[in-house]
């Protein structure tokens, strides 16, 4: 196994997921004091595993057509175009 790529992938996922949406409507669920917060912890959990897995799948998928470094450029440029049109909406 390779711990650095793990390690890699973990930090860069739980770094984009702080303070995110699917983050805030977390917070949002387990704020009620009706709901248990046990099943709001498994309800999450579950649902970040499988859009996980439907973006393993997209990407292993993808890559037997589309060569890894151009997904990973056209990524980067994704991120970008998010950033500046974040930074210029009004």
């Amino acid at each position: 196994m390779d711990f650095k790529v793990m390690a890699s992938v973990f930090i860069t996922i739980f770094l984009a997921e702080l303070g995110d949406k699917t983050q805030l409507a977390t917070v949002l669920y387990a704020s009620d004091r009706e709901i248990n917060k046990f099943l709001v912890f498994i309800a999450a959990s579950l649902a970040l595993v499988a859009t996980s897995a439907i973006g393993v799948f997209a990407g292993h998928v993808l890559s037997q057509y589309i060569n890894p470094e151009y997904i990973e450029k056209i990524a980067a440029l994704g991120f970008v175009a998010i950033g500046i049109w974040m930074f210029f909406k009004p």
